[in-house]
């Protein structure tokens, strides 16, 4: 079975033609060394030197089909040593297409190819030799070498399968953290959209309202408008900056966060809707996402109840304890559409779902749904554990 992973150093088109000429290299001066001391072997003539390069040249095949690179090499390395040419470096170009069909993955092909190999060259060497016994010292010595080589071969086959896990886990890691990151720039843009536009719509009925009765009312609604767009249009911004990658300079604004809870609300005073707040505990600062997590729940129930709540009026709790942070927001309303979740309960909106994605992500849980005497209400609760109590002990 070929490997997962990336093609290995071996299979570049540089190494490809260098890995072959180095062994043809090797091989021929090695075997021209060896054949000195062999005086009664075949002298290395022209036949020779071409079946050495041909086993060589094999080895330019083993980045496309090692087994057959490696079934050339080794035919060519006994009929090499079948017509009596001396001994000496001419099953390198074998044992290196080996080393290449075993760590590509053609495993199998390279166990039989160099069994056949290895029994074809032990005949040949019977051949040479009628007279001399089996040479099982030898034999064993050759097979030891090549479980040592194949050893070392599998193990480097094993550690680039596990490189190439670990960079496709990598990969898929990076991927996940891709598609949360949009999920979260969705939500932020689904709530940022929400509660501007509903702002400026309400702002807006009420200038037609009063354009010709209140100029001065009017302007003042025309002025919340302009506010409340402009607000959007940097939140935007810096938003879909997350998206283009691109370098911007840090908001002049403060980030969306509990620190901004009294600007939230003056909005929605603004826009008609009567809210209080309560703080519980003692307020302090809070990882980034939980932080933003809890405005945005916050601005999104809000938004909800401007909505569909009709003439309401809504109150935010918020509650710091050493364990996170817990956020409230309840109305009395009795709108058309009986709270300010019920469309999104029935499957009519987004905000609702994306309040509970943005709790569950961060560990938290939110509960949400009509209340006993009437109106609704948006529990949420965000974990953020203390590194220290929030009141150092006395002394």
């Amino acid at each position: 079975m070929r490997s997962a992973g990336r093609p290995g150093w071996w299979a570049g088109p540089l190494p490809t033609l260098v890995m072959p000429l180095a062994v043809a290299a090797f091989t021929l001066v090695g075997t021209l060394g060896a054949s000195r001391g062999q005086p009664e072997a075949r002298p290395l003539d022209a036949l020779g030197v071409v079946l050495v390069l041909a086993g060589s040249a094999a080895l330019v095949g083993r980045r496309w089909y090692p087994p057959a690179a490696l079934g050339v090499a080794a035919l060519t390395a006994c009929a090499y040593l079948a017509l009596g040419y001396p001994y000496g470096p001419v099953f390198l170009a074998g044992i290196v297409a080996m080393c290449s069909s075993v760590v590509s993955g053609h495993r199998l092909g390279a166990y039989v190819v160099t069994a056949a190999a290895f029994v074809l060259l032990l005949a040949v060497h019977l051949l040479r030799n009628p007279g001399q016994p089996l040479p099982l010292f030898g034999a064993g010595g050759w097979l030891s070498s090549l479980a040592v080589v194949i050893a070392a071969c599998e193990w480097w086959r094993a550690r680039q399968e596990r490189i190439a896990q670990l960079r496709l886990t990598e990969e898929e890691a990076a991927r996940r953290r891709g598609s949360e990151e949009r999920l979260r720039i969705a939500r932020d843009l689904h709530d940022a959209l929400g509660h501007h536009v509903s702002l400026i719509n309400v702002q807006a009925g009420v200038a037609l309202h009063l354009m010709d009765d209140d100029p001065e009312q009017a302007r003042s609604a025309l002025a919340a408008i302009k506010q409340s767009s402009g607000q959007l249009l940097r939140e935007m911004r810096a938003t879909l900056g997350v998206l283009r990658g691109v370098d911007e300079a840090p908001p002049r604004g403060p980030v969306s966060g509990l620190a901004r809870l009294d600007d939230l609300l003056d909005e929605n005073r603004s826009a008609g809707l009567p809210v209080d707040l309560q703080v519980v505990g003692v307020p302090r600062e809070l990882p980034p996402s939980v932080d933003h997590a809890a405005y945005r729940i916050v601005q999104e129930a809000l938004t909800n109840t401007r909505r569909h709540a009709g003439s309401a009026q809504a109150s935010v709790r918020v509650h710091y304890d050493d364990d996170g942070v817990t956020v409230q927001v309840e109305d009395d309303g009795s709108g058309p559409s009986a709270g300010n979740g019920a469309a999104d309960m029935q499957g009519g909106g987004n905000g609702l779902p994306g309040m509970r994605e943005r709790a569950l992500a961060l560990g938290g849980s939110l509960s949400a749904g009509p209340r006993a005497g009437g109106g609704f209400h948006v529990h949420a609760r965000l974990p953020a554990a203390l590194e220290q109590p929030l009141v150092p002990p006395a002394g």
